[in-house]
């Protein structure tokens, strides 16, 4: 199955060409680095021991850096490699990588472009985060004895059947990890079905975050704009629920006449789209933008359309609705923790099957609270905005949570210690 992959790939290569295109077009890719996308850069290599650490989109760039910054500080003299597939990780890359690390585009599976990148950076070790699995790139690198780990690895329900009917496939593929650290021991099991080595179960990496970073200035500005008006937060909002949130602030507005609704889009460059939309309902609409404008009083719906912000409203805000679980695309869920940790009252909706595990914890523990409708959602914003003590209580269960599980990364060290070590 692999040889018929790696025959079909080197076929598409203009097909491949024609979608870096099209996707540039679209602003989903960086025209000035699509090269990268090809195994090509102008960015020499480091002459030093270099990981290279793969995150495909943002939820694995954050887990990534929490690792790079814990080896850096146990391991100052490694040069990393950060790679990731979209636009908006390569912008958080870029603000939050530190100075021993460079970030590029990952190639697109061709085998061309695959070896022209390996040719090029020669890691010595590579930490895959989390379960994009790409067929060349991983024989390539198990041909050429790279040392590779796979780190905070999950199989959603989806993912582990289709893999589970190309098991040989997926052996095959998974051979070239030496050690797989995992997020559950449901995901321990799956993979070592699938034919995985050596592995372990270590919780997710998530949980051992810092605090997200904001700029005192900007939310001093923000917090005596919003004054004591009662507010929520839609964080990391997807298609359809910008809408959504629109339509809970109008129902709510009704008890509660001066409610600020703050919505922060996880892709900022739908920010045209989202304010069209917005005012066909006739709300007060106002964009955050470039220039960092604030809430005005009569402003009903408050739109973030900015990168790197969202520490500052999670500061800001007493409820966080953790978004893409209302999506119009079926949902999947963002990561929760990130509200927990900085004293949030966390609310989801019914389909974070990608953060499902997480989740699931912190309803136990009363760390969150799962909705089905948006109609149960008003309920549960009218409690907490109305009843402080309920508001109080599910603020400290978030914030005990992530507290507790904050050690997950001196877990993950230990496993992938023999492996840092200087080659002799």
């Amino acid at each position: 199955m692999i040889y018929l992959y790696r025959f079909i790939t080197w076929c598409a290569y203009p097909l491949l060409l024609l979608l870096l295109w099209r996707r540039a077009t679209k602003g989903k890719e960086l025209k000035e680095r699509l090269s990268e996308r090809r195994g090509r850069t102008n960015t020499s290599r480091p002459a030093k021991k270099l990981i290279w650490v793969h995150a495909a989109s943002v939820g694995e760039a954050q887990s990534a850096l929490i690792l790079i910054n814990q080896i850096s500080a146990q391991n100052p003299a490694i040069h990393f490699l950060v790679t990731t597939g979209t636009v908006t990780s390569a912008t958080l890359m870029g603000k939050r990588l530190p100075d021993n690390a460079t970030h590029q585009f990952y190639p697109l599976d061709h085998p061309l472009w695959v070896k022209r990148f390996l040719d090029h950076w020669k890691p010595e070790l590579v930490l895959w985060m989390e379960s994009e699995l790409w067929p060349n790139m991983l024989t390539e690198m198990k041909t050429r004895n790279i040392p590779a780990i796979l780190v905070n690895a999950r199989l959603s329900d989806r993912s582990y059947s289709r893999w589970e009917k190309l098991k040989n496939t997926a052996r095959q593929i998974l051979d070239a990890f030496a050690l797989t650290l995992t997020q559950t021991p449901e995901d321990e099991r799956r993979f070592e079905t699938l034919g995985a080595q050596n592995v372990i179960t270590t919780d997710n990496i998530k949980y051992s975050a810092h605090a997200l970073p904001y700029a005192e200035v900007p939310f001093e500005d923000l917090r005596n704009a919003v004054g004591a008006r009662p507010f929520w937060l839609f964080a990391s909002t997807h298609a359809g629920e910008e809408e959504m949130a629109q339509r809970v602030h109008l129902n709510l507005k009704e008890r509660f006449p001066d409610l600020l609704t703050i919505i922060v889009p996880r892709h900022p460059e739908r920010r045209v789209d989202i304010e069209h939309a917005l005012k066909i309902m006739g709300a007060e609409i106002v964009l955050r933008g470039p220039e960092h404008h604030t809430p005005a009083s009569n402003c009903d719906i408050y739109a973030a359309d900015t990168l790197g912000e969202l520490g500052l409203f999670y500061r800001l805000a007493p409820i966080a609705v953790i978004g893409r679980s209302f999506s119009d695309d079926g949902g999947g869920g963002h990561n929760p923790i990130e509200a927990a940790q900085l004293d949030c009252a966390v609310l989801t909706g019914p389909n974070v099957q990608f953060q499902q595990e997480i989740f699931d914890e912190m309803t136990k523990a009363g760390a969150a609270k799962q909705v089905v409708s948006e109609s149960e959602l008003s309920k549960e914003l009218t409690l907490l905005l109305q009843n402080n003590d309920e508001l109080t209580k599910r603020q400290e269960a978030a914030r005990k949570f992530a507290k507790n599980k904050s050690d997950v990364i001196k877990v993950v060290m230990k496993q992938l210690t023999p492996f840092l070590k200087e080659p002799s």
